[in-house]
């Protein structure tokens, strides 16, 4: 994906909760094999730190890390080392020159389409006995991510988002299973994992969302009209959600690991 001037990432917000959102990529490099001099490239990097963390479990010779929000490479300066190197792209157009001997992506391709042609390139960049590794969000029948879909196909926010692409493009986990097997990756583990995290109040469900889910929408409405979206996206989710400190919030995730 492409960002406009209008960038909707903000690292702070996206970071609120931190802890939590590192959890995840963490499980996934658990999956990964290590070998000696392998050359990683991290699709959708974010701020780096958590690349960063991959580059020095790994021992990895070279790692990109790669994203398209100018806002989250800023942070990159900070964790740039040895063998590691951050880069503005996007990741539906990233062509490398040469193979990666580890694709490792968290949190990052639920924002592409069209996940059987996607996963069909990105396996091409991938070397001969290389890996690929993929965490992605699976929690859209949760009403967090439910009640925002339909507002959003509402006046007077519609008409904004009529030419957005739907992030809706996870695939189940099996489907994954298949695609990975039809793309010669023999070694294969595909599981769907609940993770239950603990926010303080039901409240914090609107601030988890703003700092992913809801970027799409800030990125696509005026200011004025997302202030107003925020606001109606309150009204209807609150209700929805049981009134219990800490509120346990259920998160189902896709894990993914192949290797030729």
């Amino acid at each position: 994906m492409s960002e406009t001037q209008k960038s909707p990432w903000d690292p702070a917000q996206y970071e609120r909760f931190k802890k939590e959102r590192a959890q995840p990529y963490y499980d996934l490099l658990a999956m990964v094999r290590p070998k000696a001099g392998l050359r990683v490239v991290d699709l959708g990097c974010g701020t780096g730190e958590l690349t960063r963390e991959l580059h020095l479990k790994l021992q990895a010779r070279e790692t990109l890390g790669l994203d398209s929000s100018a806002s989250m490479l800023a942070e990159t300066a900070k964790f740039t080392g040895p063998g590691l190197r951050f880069e503005q792209g996007d990741i539906a157009a990233f062509a490398p020159a040469q193979p990666f001997d580890l694709v490792f992506s968290n949190a990052a391709l639920q924002w592409l389409p069209s996940h059987e042609t996607l996963f069909a390139r990105i396996a091409g960049m991938i070397a001969l006995e290389g890996q690929l590794a993929v965490q992605v969000p699976a929690n859209h029948d949760h009403p967090s991510q439910s009640v925002a879909r339909k507002l959003g196909a509402e006046e007077p926010y519609a008409p904004f988002l009529r030419n957005d692409p739907s992030y809706e493009n996870v695939l189940l986990p099996e489907r994954y299973a298949e695609l990975l097997y039809k793309l010669g990756f023999r070694e294969q583990q595909v599981f769907l994992r609940v993770y239950g995290y603990l926010l303080s109040a039901r409240d914090e469900v609107i601030e988890w969302m703003k700092g992913t889910a809801l970027t799409r929408f800030k990125k696509a409405l005026p200011e004025a009209v997302y202030l107003q979206f925020l606001e109606a996206y309150r009204a209807r989710l609150l209700p929805l959600l049981e009134d219990r400190r800490p509120y346990f919030y259920p998160f189902k995730r896709i894990l993914l690991w192949a290797s030729r």
